[in-house]
């Protein structure tokens, strides 16, 4: 059986999910390949300065920064967290260099950012010809030295940006592949379609109106504070909100006076079936969170402002581009965007851009990982 090992973290919680779905997509069709999941953090934490410095890890610090909203000037803080990850560059390779020569990968994929250029040179020290991929969960790079290097490795990008930047940087077509969009949770597409009287039953059990449209808001696996502010200007809108793992906020928007019905809910893997139930989204724009709102036929609305990720703010583009949704540059607007959004005309409009994207992503990339790793084998 050979062995591929999947490196990813916690930062943002993306990662591994990318990386769980991937490798269960590969076990229900039962490749001739083993994966084996690696945390990178965990890897690396005897030498994380972020925690020597705060007593926090790095991935702890990003979730923090996400559920705080302390996202201003968050360019400048990649810039800064690049230096660091550059001062201690040497000290990661040797560690990665360890790791490999213990598991001997005949593959590594790597489906985090900011840390290839390690993967690679400890990679080619320890098993040289051994291949590095690099599977991009943002619809689109943020250089430099975010997601792409200059460095010989395969890259599978889920837009054609992805595949133009990886091309820009020099790297050959035959090492750029394409797929149809984000990897995503195989429950999106095994979740069974609702007829037009369960959908009915199943919102009026969450205690809604059937027949009035239902906004999900969602901003990633650890809420943020804005969504108080987007229930506040949209008393008369039904919302389902789902907070993630944030108990504090999911909370406060409980114990809200709300004018319309809303449901709360906390860290759940139902997503899917809440999709089912909505009739449009709002959120920050992360690449998984479109995606799977995609999946679902969801029309959306985004903001893209100084406090959006800079690795994100492509994908509102990727929205207007697509013609899926508004892209807002403050929650502000909320109430305008919502009533321009359910304008009857508008709505068919961007519901049926939706429709017609088909992201079959978690099931092309086995094929792909199959290829490299027989071509390196031969």
């Amino acid at each position: 059986m050979r062995r591929i090992d999947f490196v990813f973290f916690d930062a943002g919680g993306g990662h591994r999910a990318a990386a769980t779905a991937l490798r269960r997509v590969i076990e229900d069709q039962k490749r001739s390949f083993q994966v084996r999941l690696v945390n990178l953090q965990e890897m690396l934490d005897s030498i994380d300065v972020f925690r020597k410095v705060t007593g926090f890890r790095l991935q702890d610090l990003y979730n923090l920064m996400l559920k705080k909203g302390w996202t201003l000037g968050s360019p400048q803080m990649t810039a800064a967290m690049h230096q660091v990850i550059r001062l201690f560059h040497p000290q990661q390779v040797r560690l990665l260099e360890e790791l490999w020569r213990s598991n001997r990968p005949e593959m590594v994929v790597s489906l985090i950012p900011n840390f290839n250029r390690a993967l690679y040179e400890s990679l080619a020290r320890a098993l040289p010809g051994v291949p590095l991929v690099t599977i991009l969960t943002d619809i689109a790079d943020y250089p430099p030295h975010f997601w792409m290097e200059r460095q010989p490795q395969y890259f599978i990008c889920g837009s054609d940006k992805g595949v133009e930047q990886a091309a820009a940087l020099g790297h050959k077509r035959g090492m750029i592949f394409r797929v149809s969009g984000m990897i995503l949770n195989p429950a999106f597409y095994e979740i069974a379609p609702l007829s037009s009287g369960e959908r009915a039953r199943a919102r009026a059990r969450l205690g809604f109106d059937p027949d009035r449209p239902i906004g999900l808001v969602l901003f990633g696996g650890q809420g943020a504070a804005v969504m108080l502010e987007i229930a506040r200007r949209l008393p008369d809108r039904q919302l389902l909100h789902i907070c993630g793992h944030n108990a504090r906020l999911a909370a406060k928007l409980r114990a809200l006076d709300h004018a319309a019905p809303m449901f709360v809910e906390g860290f759940t893997k139902e997503v899917p079936m809440y999709m089912q139930l909505a009739d449009y989204f709002i959120g920050k724009p992360g690449p998984g969170s479109i995606s799977e709102a995609m999946a679902m036929h969801l029309p959306v609305i985004v903001e893209r402002n100084a406090w959006t990720l800079p690795q994100e703010r492509y994908n509102a583009q990727w929205v207007k581009e697509q013609g899926v949704g508004l892209v807002l540059p403050g929650f502000r607007q909320i109430r305008a965007a919502v009533d321009a959004l359910l304008e009857p005309a508008a709505y068919a409009r961007f519901r049926a851009a939706a429709e017609a994207l088909e992201n079959r992503a978690v099931f092309e990339i086995p094929d792909i990982l199959e290829k490299i790793i027989e071509q390196h084998r031969n």
